[in-house]
């Protein structure tokens, strides 16, 4: 759906996006996270047309947003972090203007703001003034305005941002939402937004890639190592655990007669569970709990952005 190919942008000799390729395919929410001035807004602008890079090429289902831009544009909606919103509008107002600057005719727009009214749910505020709005409708009206044209790849620079807990659950459910028909591309620095809506993610540093996947598989590529809480009511337990291939630590936390509470350090390409389970059929060992330790994203980011 988007593809995005060696794509490089300096700023007086400094490079805010360097060599930076990846493709989306549509029906997902992907990511891009990345500390404050690691080159995600940048990234997103080029992505969208509204900076010319260095070099490199973008491509919305095969057309070029550089060389094709207006032909591209029609294909992706675009909300900027600080939204481009005048106070005194009205909801309408704002929409209406949106659509003449994307040369939605008269006559299809109707059409056009049920689409968007229904989507977004703004039909409680469509008459009232942008000023009067809270951060969350704000947001709300933002995304209308991306969406008018219908387009198929959404691109949305920290939607989140200055939201309560309640207005950021409702903005997640809604991109999720969004996503059903389209590619939708976000940015963001809170580790729990990107675990609560986000299918893939990329990780930027200092404008360049420095790592992706799901996170599951960015915990795991960055620590290689996984943690298993578990609790055997049996014998030897500790002894014979260290003896399973692949594992690196075993950390008896509680003991209660022959019930162990214990933490096992594994490498991440080890299948833990079946070699337990084999143990205890061997050893009659009764297995109370085995569950993985699941690890911060936090932990993750911090590590790949400040070594990168």
């Amino acid at each position: 759906m988007i593809k995005v190919k060696e794509l490089s942008k300096k700023f007086n000799d400094v490079y805010a996006v360097k060599d930076l390729s990846f493709e989306i395919e549509k029906g997902n929410v992907v990511g891009l996270l990345g500390p404050n001035g690691a080159g995600k807004t940048t990234s997103m602008r080029l992505m969208t047309g509204y900076l010319l890079p260095d070099s490199g090429e973008v491509t919305v289902d095969d057309m070029s947003v550089i060389t094709h831009p207006q032909e591209a544009q029609k294909q992706i909606g675009y909300m900027p972090e600080t939204n481009p919103l005048y106070g005194d509008m009205l909801v309408s107002e704002a929409l209406d203007f949106s659509a003449d600057l994307k040369n939605i005719p008269k006559s299809k727009r109707r059409d056009a703001f049920d689409f968007v009214v229904n989507s977004v749910h703004l039909d409680e505020v469509f008459y009232k003034p942008i000023k009067e709005l809270s951060k969350g409708y704000k947001q709300r009206t933002g995304l209308a305005m991306a969406l008018l044209h219908r387009p198929n790849v959404l691109i949305l620079d920290e939607p989140t941002e200055g939201l309560d807990p309640n207005q950021r659950t409702d903005i997640r459910a809604l991109i999720r939402d969004l996503a059903k028909d389209r590619t939708v591309i976000m940015s963001t620095h809170v580790m729990q937004e990107a675990q609560a809506v986000c299918d893939y993610l990329y990780i930027i540093s200092k404008g360049s890639l420095v790592a992706q996947g799901t996170t599951k598989e960015l915990s795991q590529n960055a620590d290689k190592t996984q943690v298993f809480d578990i609790e055997v009511e049996g014998d030897d337990v500790e002894k014979l655990l260290k003896k399973i291939a692949g594992v690196e630590k075993v950390e008896v936390t509680k003991k209660e007669g022959k019930k162990s509470t214990v933490a096992v350090t594994v490498s991440s390409s080890t299948p833990f569970p079946p070699e337990l389970s084999k143990l205890a059929g061997i050893h009659a060992w009764t297995i109370w709990k085995c569950a993985e330790r699941e690890v911060k994203l936090e932990d993750v980011f911090y590590k790949l952005t400040t070594t990168a």
